[in-house]
């Protein structure tokens, strides 16, 4: 019963931002209901990153208190696009592209719940049979003065920015869904608050109990400034290697530990609080208490083995300034090249204009010695580098 109540404990106050209602759901909790908790998840990208694993964490713990975690996949809305923090209309996506999407999905979250016991729907079971009078059904219950007080579209509709009307209709069927589920609980980022109190409404007008929300904080990413997203290129992803998330939580700024610390891993909150003060007397190190992050990290998804070896590589080639064991071989067809087309073609940028930033920003050495000109000659066995951790060798 006390380990119950502390996993209940747990479960409303760290890694939350939000909720609504709060002794709706302690009630909830604590009544012996088992409870439908719902997560809207359209497959809009392949990989999950750790912005996803701090909602699929409060995931988990209700699953570890025995209630039904709800997957539910937007194979229709999401050929919308959930227009949340958008600043133009998303471009739509095809069926297909969806469905290998959703494979990725499945099995990434796989590493955190357990998978066979997540109840896995779409909603394309329901808006596949709906017809036409099923949308002047929804829409005559809200106004369009309500649809347009979220933030992203008053921004947009200031701006000249075009919303259409697909994107009015997404939180009104995001809403829609939670009554198909008769869900209890549904769970979204901080930026998913509009459309989870629009599920509140949807119930209410369809005679449902309203779902209870909880909001979790946004996590940004490596660059310290934006959210994580593959978008933004600042992602640490499920699928990384055990070598590139021990890279990417080294490069984190210094003020960013503590809420990694505290959404990410298990580490005890007054454990946390007490590693921050050394910092603040410099009884610590911030770069060790990020390598013992990184670790941990490292951890949620390999060996304790793996995690040691990660460290051990980031301080051969960095600190001790050694070149990785293994470095991609590339050939090539010519000796002299357009620097941007050198590092598009080797895949050490993906595209011409981040090839001009890293330029700009003197990430480029080749050799180890930085590179700005132009036009370079290249030759067998160089090594072309791109910021600290990608590498190709020239066959």
């Amino acid at each position: 019963m006390k380990e119950t109540k502390e996993k209940i404990k747990t479960l409303l106050e760290r890694g939350v931002e939000e909720i609504i209602e709060i002794d709706s759901l302690k009630r909830k909790l604590t009544s012996g209901k088992k409870l439908r908790v719902k997560l809207g998840i359209d497959p809009t990208a392949p990989d999950l990153h750790l912005g996803h694993w701090v909602v699929l964490k409060k995931l988990k713990q209700f699953q570890d208190l025995g209630h039904q975690v709800i997957f539910l996949i937007g194979d229709y809305t999401g050929m919308i696009g959930d227009p949340s923090g958008r600043s133009e209309v998303r471009p739509m996506l095809t069926i297909d592209e969806l469905k290998e999407n959703e494979k990725n999905y499945i099995s990434q979250a796989g590493k955190v719940l357990n998978i066979k016991k997540v109840e896995i729907r779409h909603n394309s079971e329901w808006y596949n049979k709906k017809k036409a009078n099923f949308i002047m059904e929804i829409s005559s219950k809200f106004t369009y003065a309500r649809l347009v007080e979220r933030d992203d579209f008053k921004k947009r509709i200031k701006n000249d920015v075009d919303v259409s009307m697909l994107e009015l209709f997404y939180p009104l069927l995001q809403g829609y869904d939670s009554v198909e589920l008769k869900a209890d609980v549904e769970i979204g980022g901080t930026d998913q608050k509009f459309n989870l109190l629009t599920g509140r409404k949807v119930q209410k007008r369809y005679n449902q109990p309203q779902q209870d929300i909880i909001t979790v904080p946004l996590l940004e990413g490596t660059d310290g400034v934006r959210k994580m997203s593959k978008s933004y290129k600042n992602y640490i992803a499920f699928n990384d290697s055990a070598k590139e998330i021990f890279g990417k939580v080294m490069s984190l700024p210094d003020g960013l530990i503590w809420k990694y610390y505290k959404l990410v891993t298990d580490i005890p909150l007054d454990r946390i609080k007490k590693l921050k003060k050394d910092v603040q007397i410099q009884q610590a190190n911030p770069r060790d208490l990020k390598a013992d992050l990184a670790k941990e990290v490292i951890k949620i998804f390999y060996l304790a083995k793996d995690a040691d070896q990660a460290e051990q590589e980031f301080n051969e080639q960095f600190r001790d300034k050694k070149l990785p064991d293994a470095i991609p071989e590339l050939k090539l067809e010519k000796k002299k090249w357009d620097l941007g087309g050198l590092l598009v073609k080797t895949g050490l940028v993906s595209s011409k204009s981040e090839a001009r930033l890293m330029i700009e920003q003197g990430a480029v050495r080749i050799n180890q010695k930085k590179i700005s000109q132009k036009e370079i000659t290249i030759k067998a066995h160089d090594i072309v580098q791109v910021g600290k951790r990608k590498f190709v060798k020239v066959k």
